[in-house]
């Protein structure tokens, strides 16, 4: 019976001290100090900079929308509007799927000026021919999508809210890597240097 081999012997993990930077100890270099200095900079930057990015954003979006809302209000209306053709059938009636599924129809409305016309709206499954339904018009009688509900404003400035938080999230956390990186180079170039100086100092003395 062959046993298994020993294994070969491995270093012990390292473990990190935590906050190392900030503590004194001989190890510690200037660019160590200096690396934490700016890591809690950006933190504190982006923590306060971030919820009021955020609502700046949000609040302009909300207002943006709030203002082209009502302009579309001002300027379009409701009518009916009567299907020419059959919705097709959702292949599963009744689904949940079914309830959120809209099938392109041609309709035919009333203008704003009176003239008949006729267009494609988008209704719900299984509607017969000669139903009628509401659609939004524009100034110059074509359909167009009704004004966003309020709720449909408010989760769009959320969202544009949240994403500008997240940017200024990332944009701290690019800077401090970039910074991070930057400063190993510098190490290392001064650890390759006083390196060279040190090999010097032993092949002279040899």
């Amino acid at each position: 019976m062959v046993s298994d081999p020993i294994p070969r012997a491995q270093p012990p993990p390292i473990r990190t001290v935590p906050w190392w930077r900030w503590r004194r100890n001989p190890l510690r270099r200037p660019s160590d100090l200096l690396q934490a200095w700016i890591g809690l900079v950006l933190a504190i930057t982006v923590a306060s900079t971030a919820p009021p990015a955020a609502w700046a954003v949000g609040t302009a979006v909300h207002d943006t929308l709030t203002a082209a809302v009502r302009e579309q209000a001002r300027a379009g209306r409701h009518t009916t509007a009567v299907l020419l053709d059959d919705a097709p059938r959702h292949p599963e009636p009744g689904s949940a799927e079914a309830r959120e599924t809209r099938y392109p129809v041609k309709v035919r409305y009333t203008a704003p000026d009176g003239t008949a016309r006729t267009a494609t709206t988008d209704v719900d499954p299984g509607l017969p021919a000669g139903h009628r339904v509401r659609v939004w018009t524009n100034a110059e009688g074509t359909l167009t999508e009704p004004p966003m509900r309020p709720d449909e404003i408010r989760d769009r400035a959320l969202g544009a809210g949240a994403l500008t938080a997240i940017g200024v999230l990332i944009t701290g956390t690019f800077v401090h890597r970039l910074t991070a990186r930057v400063l190993d180079r510098r190490r290392m170039r001064a650890w390759e240097t006083a390196w060279q100086q040190t090999a010097r100092r032993w092949t002279t003395s040899s």
